[in-house]
C-alpha cells in the first residue's frame, strides 16, 4: 500500500514538473523563435534605408510620362539602375541578402539572384514568410520606393529562412535533451523525497498496527473470562448463590481492569491528537505528591512496603541540599511551584509510584524524593521514585515505554497477577513531554528501579 502511494506521490510529482518544464520550454522557444524573427526583420529594413538612400535618382525628359501614385502623368525621375546598384551585390552578399528591383509596373528590373524568383510582387514593408521551393524559404520586406508622389519602383529584400529555422532546430534539440534529464532527475528526486515523506507515515501505521494488536489482546483475555463465567451463570438452571456471587466478582473486577484499560487509551489518543490541551496554572509540586503518596498509602501498607517521600529545600548561603519538612502552599515563595497542568500530574506520580508498589516485593521501600536542581543554567525540578524490586534487564531499557511492554520473566509475571495493562509508562512519557521535561530509568536485575523526572521550573509562582 505504501510503495503504491509512494510511486504515486512521486508520479505526480514528476509530472506537475514535467507540465510546468514544457510550458517553461515552449515559453523560451517561441520567445527566442520571435526573436530571431525581429532581428532578421530589423537587418532587412535596414537594408531598405541603405539602399533606399544610395539610390541615384536622374530626372526624366520633359516629353516622358509615367504613372504617379495618385494616378495622373506628368513629368517625373528615374532611377539609374547602374549607378545605384552597381556594388550594392558585393555589399549585400557576406549577409546573405538579396536585392531585387521591380518598375512601378511590376516588371523585375534588377536582381542579385542567380535565378529568377517566380514569386507575385506583394508590398509588405512588415516582413513575410515565402516558400520559392521544397527546399528554400525565404524572409522578405517589399517596400515601395517614391518621390513625392510619384513611384519610382519597387525594392524587395530577401533573407534565408534557414537563419531563423537552423538555430530553431537546435534550440529545440536543447530544450527536448534538457527537458528529458530534468524531468529523470526530478523523477528520482521525486522518488526519494516520497520515500522521506511516506517514511514517518509508515513507521506510524506500523506502530498502530503493533498498538492496534497489543490492545487487541489486552482486551480479549478479559472479554472471553467475562464470556465464560457469564455462560456458566445462564447455564446453571438451579444456581448457587455463592458461586454465583463469586462470577460477579470477577466480572465487576475486569470490568474495572477494561475501564481503566480503554481510559488509559483515550487518554493517549487525546494527548496524541491535541483534542484535550494542557490546562497549565500554578502548581506547588511538594504538596501534590504528599497528597499522591498519602492515596497510595494504603496499597504499600496492605503489601507491608515502606512508602517514604522528602522533599529537599535549598539551605540559604549554601549549595547542597538538606531534607525538610514539606512545604505549603500558603507560603508566599515557594521554590517547589511550577505551571503545568495538576491532573496529568497526580496521573504522572500516580503511575510511577503505583508501578513502584506493584514491582516491589513483601517488606521492600518504595522513597520519594523531591529536589531542587539545575540543568543547563535553567532551574529545574527533579522527581525521584526507588523502589527495592525485581528491576529491569538492561536490554529491555530502551523498550520499557513502549506501550504493553513488560520487561522480563518476573515483571511479566507479577504484572499478570495484578492486571497491569502495560500503559503506565507509556502515559507518563507523553505527560513529561507535555510539560517539556524528560524521564529517564536506570536499573539493575533485582536490584530496584529508580525514575527521575525532570520537569522545568517557571519561577517562585504562588500555588493555588
Amino acid at each position: 500500500m505504501f510503495q503504491a502511494t509512494r510511486r504515486r506521490l512521486a508520479l505526480w510529482y514528476t509530472a506537475v514538473t514535467a507540465v510546468l518544464l514544457l510550458l517553461f520550454a515552449g515559453g523560451f522557444y517561441f520567445y527566442v523563435r520571435s526573436t530571431l524573427v525581429e532581428r532578421v526583420d530589423d537587418t532587412l529594413n535596414h537594408v531598405v534605408e541603405i539602399v533606399q538612400r544610395s539610390l541615384v535618382i536622374e530626372p526624366m525628359g520633359d516629353g516622358d510620362r509615367v504613372l504617379t501614385a495618385v494616378g495622373f502623368s506628368g513629368p517625373t525621375f528615374q532611377v539609374n539602375l547602374e549607378a545605384s546598384f552597381r556594388d550594392s551585390s558585393e555589399a549585400v552578399e557576406d549577409d546573405h541578402i538579396d536585392l531585387e528591383w521591380f518598375s512601378p509596373n511590376g516588371e523585375l528590373l534588377w536582381s542579385t539572384f542567380s535565378e529568377t524568383l517566380t514569386l507575385p510582387l506583394h508590398v509588405n514593408p512588415d516582413g513575410e514568410t515565402v516558400l520559392v521551393s521544397n527546399d528554400q524559404v525565404l524572409r522578405q520586406i517589399t517596400q515601395r520606393i517614391q518621390r513625392g508622389k510619384q513611384v519610382l519602383g519597387y525594392l524587395r529584400v530577401s533573407h534565408p529562412w534557414f537563419e531563423v529555422t537552423k538555430p530553431s532546430r537546435q534550440l529545440i534539440l536543447d530544450l527536448s535533451i534538457g527537458t528529458s534529464l530534468m524531468v529523470l532527475t526530478v523523477a528520482t528526486i521525486g522518488w526519494l523525497l516520497s520515500g522521506l515523506a511516506i517514511a514517518p507515515i509508515n513507521e506510524s501505521y506500523e506502530q498502530l498496527k503493533q498498538f492496534t494488536a497489543d490492545a487487541s489482546h489486552e482486551l480479549r483475555n478479559p472479554i472471553a473470562v467475562i464470556q465464560t463465567n457469564v455462560q456458566v451463570a445462564l447455564s446453571d438452571p438451579e444456581p448457587d448463590i455463592h458461586i454465583q456471587q463469586g462470577q460477579l466478582q470477577v466480572i465487576e473486577r475486569l470490568t474495572r481492569r477494561l475501564g481503566r484499560l480503554v481510559d488509559d487509551l483515550l487518554f493517549l489518543a487525546r494527548q496524541e491528537s491535541g483534542i484535550s490541551p494542557m490546562q497549565r496554572e500554578a502548581i506547588a509540586l511538594d504538596s501534590l505528591l504528599a497528597d499522591v503518596v498519602e492515596e497510595q498509602q494504603a496499597i504499600a501498607t496492605d503489601k507491608a512496603v515502606a512508602l517514604s517521600y522528602a522533599a529537599l529545600i535549598p539551605v540559604l548561603g549554601s549549595e547542597p541540599y538538606s531534607p525538610s519538612t514539606v512545604s505549603h502552599p500558603e507560603k508566599s515563595d515557594d521554590p517547589f511551584s511550577m505551571m503545568g497542568d495538576p491532573n496529568q500530574l497526580v496521573r504522572l506520580f500516580t503511575n510511577l509510584i503505583s508501578n513502584a508498589l506493584q514491582y516491589t516485593p513483601r517488606e521492600g521501600s518504595v522513597a520519594i524524593e523531591l529536589q531542587l536542581t539545575k540543568q543547563h543554567g535553567h532551574p529545574y525540578l527533579q522527581v525521584e521514585v526507588k523502589d527495592t524490586g525485581v528491576g529491569i534487564p538492561a536490554d529491555a531499557l530502551p523498550s520499557v515505554f513502549e506501550r504493553f511492554y513488560r520487561a522480563g520473566p518476573a515483571r511479566k509475571l507479577q504484572s499478570s497477577e495484578t492486571s497491569g495493562s502495560g500503559l503506565g509508562l507509556a502515559i507518563a512519557k507523553v505527560i513529561v513531554e507535555n510539560h517539556r521535561g524528560h524521564i529517564q530509568i536506570a536499573s539493575q536485575p533485582n536490584e530496584g528501579v529508580t525514575v527521575t523526572v525532570m520537569l522545568p521550573k517557571t519561577g517562585n509562582t504562588t500555588a493555588r
